[in-house]
């Protein structure tokens, strides 16, 4: 594989994981490899297996939206994976001004969500960096080793596993989305440090990585037990920040009674913490 070869690399992750039986070819048991080999994507989209090596060895770099949209119909893309496609493919390396990480969320944004005393609501950048959080969600994830980070928290923590009651889900999760933000810019220094640092430290992450799923979930459920309300069951819903790039506010509300009753004790106890100290607790890595 050549240097920055993001199309050839999604594009043989995805066929390795592809079986037979799945695009309707039959089964002649054990291969030697896993997947489907490359004349058979190449047959299915309808190319040469010559040009399909290339694409994959990157000795082809511009393929055409047709091309890319066989390709996709072939592997059994959805929608969210197809956009990811054409994105690695229409991306070229670029000359780039040093950036500095953002630090914190717009003020006026912040000064809003801090108006929710009963709904927990933090703000992440792409790279799943903590921007910004009202009382509630900085006590959410308080106590917690790199809670600056989520992706650092899920695969760094080492208790982890403990306090996501669906760390399976919530993993996978992640690293699709971390995938997909990497569409914008696959040379993103950040991002490639934060790939790399975590394919190191933990195997299931650069298990996961190695999938190349794609997914963004907008929505969904999560329970996590928190060190000191219990456990908490929660729906969340996730919006865009129109005047911040990359920015997502993430508002998780109550799944039940209990959780209802949790939260209003977690924010008691965090507004406590909060007089005392004189200052609302901040995320530390």
């Amino acid at each position: 594989m050549r240097a920055n070869n993001h199309l050839g690399e999604f594009l043989r992750a995805r066929r390795t994981q592809l079986s037979p039986a799945a695009v309707g070819l039959p089964d002649e048991g054990r291969r030697r490899v896993s997947g489907l080999r490359r004349e058979e994507v190449a047959d299915l989209a309808g190319l040469s297996t010559d040009y399909y090596t290339r694409l994959e060895q990157g000795r082809e770099r511009h393929p055409s939206r047709s091309v890319l949209d066989a390709l996709a119909a072939a592997m059994l893309f959805d929608d969210m994976a197809l956009r990811y496609l054409r994105s690695v493919a229409d991306h070229a390396p670029r000359k780039r001004k040093r950036e500095p990480a953002r630090s914190r969320l717009d003020p006026r944004l912040s000064a809003l969500v801090e108006l929710w005393p009963s709904t927990p609501a933090i703000a992440l950048d792409s790279l799943t960096t903590v921007v910004g959080a009202n009382q509630l969600g900085r006590a959410l994830y308080a106590g917690q080793e790199h809670n600056s980070c989520l992706a650092r928290l899920i695969f760094l923590n080492e208790g982890a596993k403990s306090f996501y009651g669906d760390w399976d889900e919530v993993a996978a999760l992640t690293v699709a989305s971390l995938r997909a933000a990497g569409g914008a810019d696959p040379d993103d220094p950040r991002l490639i440090a934060l790939v790399g640092e975590l394919s190191l430290r933990n195997d299931e992450f650069r298990r996961l990585w190695g999938k190349a799923q794609v997914r963004i979930k907008t929505r969904g459920s999560m329970s996590i037990q928190h060190p000191e309300v219990g456990e908490l069951a929660l729906h969340y819903e996730s919006f865009t920040v129109n005047a911040d790039a990359g920015v997502t506010l993430k508002v998780f509300h109550p799944a039940t009674a209990a959780t209802a009753d949790a939260l209003a004790l977690l924010g008691s106890l965090s507004a406590r913490e909060a007089t005392v100290d004189g200052r609302a607790p901040s995320h530390r890595a």
